[in-house]
């Protein structure tokens, strides 16, 4: 049962004040921020426009060679006959921009023929037919994804010569690494030094987080502002590493999300005891951590997933859409990318654990124009009464939406001294405004 806490919390909100080092100017905005993972014929292009124009797409190699690594790709066409050039040719349409992930599944390390020259052949076929000075279809190509499985040396000969060979294919095309770590590789992720020194090879680093508190059996996630879990805590190393190790690389992160399902776990199996969010939660969580990522030195954030069919299991119900229906998540999210969509991040006006969290956006184009977004960062249904001090009187308060009938219109007060309450909860709020 949720439960009601009234809380009075004053913000002092002077949004003509200087902006920080991580001011607005340096950060993108938020439609290039947002992005979704994707897959291959799977994906309907149509149904997420609203969503994102990011995709993140995973592409299978054995899909364009076979189990044969020195087999020479024939693009547009892969070896499994799927055309490549009509697929994302449609996404480019619907307007979308690329990130090819790479997918080695289905190939051990000790398969390839010649590792360094099969990888360099790949590479470069790859760039030469997607890149952007070629068909244009792809902006970025990912050298694998989660390839935990293949040694650190292996890995490293691989992403040396795929990445040396896409170079050479169309020196336009961005290139992220794989899944990283910083510290020891482990089973979903590669330690960064599998790339260290090659620093003239990519582009982007790129890595994986989750919200999770436990591993199996539960596989039970949290809240994304939980500051006992690991979840910032992976942005926060990857930054503070490409800072001392790579200064002016792209920090990518390419999987977070949480399961939302209708349905119990099964009674038995390997998944009787997980335990999923509900649907309320995951459409929180993904606003806010999508929110939360925009405050950080981060360029990109790609959410898994775009639709799933229910399953209740790890990665069973991440989807936006259910059988491709839209979830609540998909409207939250829509409605985050429609609002923030031209605005970019300028700074944290508060942010207290357990308590409140205020941020403020500014209008790419027009800086008068901002956006204030609050909420509760916190994971028990929190309700508490909230003040903000804006220096002008917002002119729309609207709360994140979790249907298709539109954001839900927020009544506020402002006395006297130009103090703004409202009720805050979980959900955030956005509060526009005009300055003089």
């Amino acid at each position: 049962m949720r439960h009601r806490i009234t809380y009075l919390v004053s913000v002092i909100f002077m949004l003509t004040a200087t902006l920080s080092t991580r001011g607005a100017t340096s950060k993108p905005v938020m439609r290039d921020l947002m992005g979704m993972c994707v897959h291959t014929v799977q994906f309907k292009p149509e149904l997420y426009k609203d969503v994102c124009r990011l995709v993140r797409d995973y592409h299978g190699m054995t899909w364009d060679v076979g189990k044969d690594t020195d087999f020479w790709p024939t693009f547009p066409f892969a070896r499994n006959r799927v055309n490549w050039e009509t697929m994302y040719g449609s996404w480019r349409e619907a307007g979308y921009a690329i990130s090819a992930s790479i997918m080695f599944s289905g190939l051990a390390a000790e398969a390839w023929v010649d590792p360094a020259r099969d990888a360099h052949t790949y590479g470069f076929s790859l760039a030469r037919f997607f890149g952007p000075g070629n068909r244009n279809l792809v902006e970025a190509i990912e050298i694998g994804n989660e390839p935990g499985d293949y040694p650190d040396a292996a890995y490293r000969v691989i992403f040396e010569n795929m990445a040396k060979g896409i170079r050479a294919g169309d020196p336009g095309v961005k290139i992220a690494t794989c899944a990283l770590t910083v510290g020891e590789s482990e089973k979903y992720a590669k330690s960064v030094d599998c790339v260290k020194g090659l620093e003239g090879l990519y582009d982007v680093l790129n890595f994986h987080s989750y919200a999770q508190v436990q591993g199996w059996p539960t596989w039970r996630r949290s809240y994304p502002e939980d500051r006992e879990i690991d979840f910032l805590k992976k942005a926060r190393a990857m930054i503070e590493w490409r800072d001392g190790n790579a200064p002016g690389k792209e920090v990518w992160i390419t999987e977070f999300g949480w399961d939302a399902t209708t349905k119990p776990a099964p009674k038995e199996g390997t998944f009787k005891d997980w335990v999923g969010s509900t649907e309320l939660e995951q459409a929180r969580y993904l606003v806010r951590a999508y929110l939360v990522f925009s405050a950080m030195a981060l360029d990109r954030a790609y959410m898994y997933w775009f639709n799933d069919e229910d399953a209740p299991q790890v990665h069973g119900s991440s989807g936006l859409t259910r059988n491709y229906q839209p979830k609540p998540s998909y409207y939250a999210v829509s409605h985050l990318y429609r609002t923030l969509g031209e605005y970019r991040f300028s700074r944290i006006v508060a942010e207290r654990g357990g308590d409140l969290y205020v941020y403020e956006y500014e209008h790419h184009a027009e800086p008068r124009e901002k956006i204030v977004v609050a909420w509760s960062p916190t994971g028990v249904g929190r309700e508490c009464t909230a003040t903000i001090t804006t220096g002008v009187t917002p002119y729309c308060a609207e709360r994140m939406p979790l249907t298709g009938q539109g954001a839900e219109s927020v009544s506020y007060g402002v006395d006297e001294d130009g103090v703004v309450s409202f009720e805050c909860t979980e959900s955030p709020v956005y509060f526009r405004l005009r300055m003089k």
